[in-house]
């Protein structure tokens, strides 16, 4: 009899590039440099690597891995979003029938102003649901014909702009960052098939480069529309940016065969890497009320002497650390929620 298939191992390479993205997200968060996303365009990879793992989970039976993946997003998020719903009801905010979407985010949920920093960042959430709802049939179309429907993928944003507007609210707004990022996700898809691998690497790298030309050049030339080159106001740029910048990543380690295998040779490090991966959701959802937090905790620093005397207490850079140090409590206090959505023994650390 053939030895039963062991448990898939972890891609270094990714799991790396995840924790980087996570980083790079609350570094923009913290300090606004508009040229963050031009150098490491983070939700573009983190929609690309979510494709790629997508792909491989569905070679079980598709209702059994939407199942899972919404198993693993929901309660994650129900129990970040007790705390911010109940924290702006004893705001004085009063929600109406668009509640629901706090129990299922095919939606933006609403929220006041005063909390808006909190949920803001809820787009990803609803931009993910929606395509791991969408990857079977999505996937189906694509191993139908590959090359035509991936490079297609970018049509949808390009309509978006220059042709037809969406409607304004909830629909508008997921049309958009589902066709700003539809490029990123089949790209998963075809990493995980070895599309990438079939395509002649002059190919690649000249298509790639040509995205990442008009993105670019999309973002510079209208910064006057938008108010900044800043790829997330702009989401035409960000899609290109995104799709060329990803797929380099993508056939690189395809092609060059890249692992990070060595990176479990340093222990911290691995470690390090691990835990962002395993945490990666809490991450997400808790590190914006981190950096909220920060603020008063510093200001309380203020009326201590010597803290006022050596501490950097007016430098963003001190913002930053202080609110990684919260983040990591909240990865203490709340990551467990993880593991019982995945249906492991909950652990302070993974």
């Amino acid at each position: 009899m053939a030895p039963r298939p062991g448990p898939a191992q972890r891609d270094r390479y990714f799991d790396t590039l995840r924790a980087v993205a996570l980083v790079r997200v609350v570094t923009y968060h913290t300090f606004g440099w508009a040229w963050c996303g031009l150098v490491l365009p983070s939700m573009g990879i983190m929609f690309g690597l979510a494709g790629t793992l997508m792909a491989r989970s569905l070679e079980r039976p598709a209702l059994a891995v939407l199942r899972s993946r919404l198993r693993r997003l929901l309660p994650p998020f129900w129990f970040w979003g007790f705390f911010v719903v109940l924290a702006m009801l004893l705001h004085g905010w009063m929600p109406g029938r668009e509640i629901v979407y706090w129990i299922v985010p095919l939606g933006d949920p609403p929220g006041d102003a005063w909390g808006e920093q909190a949920w803001e960042i809820l787009w990803y959430l609803r931009t993910y649901l929606w395509f791991v709802l969408l990857s079977p049939a999505l996937l189906w179309l694509f191993r139908r014909a590959p090359v035509p429907v991936l490079l297609l993928s970018l049509a949808p944003v390009l309509v978006l702009n220059f042709l037809r507007s969406p409607p304004d609210g909830r629909l508008g707004s997921a049309l958009w960052d589902l066709s700003t990022y539809l490029f990123c996700w089949i790209l998963g898809f075809a990493h995980h098939d070895g599309v990438l691998q079939r395509i002649r690497p002059a190919a690649v790298v000249a298509l790639s480069l040509a995205a990442l030309g008009y993105g670019g050049w999309y973002a510079v030339a209208h910064q006057a529309e938008f108010g900044t080159y800043d790829l997330d106001e702009n989401p035409l740029a960000q899609a290109f940016w995104s799709a060329g910048f990803v797929t380099l990543l993508m056939w690189a380690k395809a092609h060059f065969r890249i692992d990070f295998a060595r990176l479990t040779r340093l222990r911290r490090t691995d470690r390090l890497v691990t835990v962002f991966n395993a945490r990666a959701v809490t991450i997400y959802l808790w590190h914006e009320i981190a950096l909220v937090l920060a603020v008063p905790l510093i200001d309380r620093f203020w009326d201590v002497p010597a803290f006022e005397r050596y501490l950097p207490l007016d430098s963003q850079w001190f913002l930053f650390g202080i609110g990684w140090i919260l983040i990591a409590v909240f990865v203490l206090l709340c990551g467990w929620v993880e593991d019982v959505a995945a249906r492991k023994r909950p652990r302070l650390l993974p």
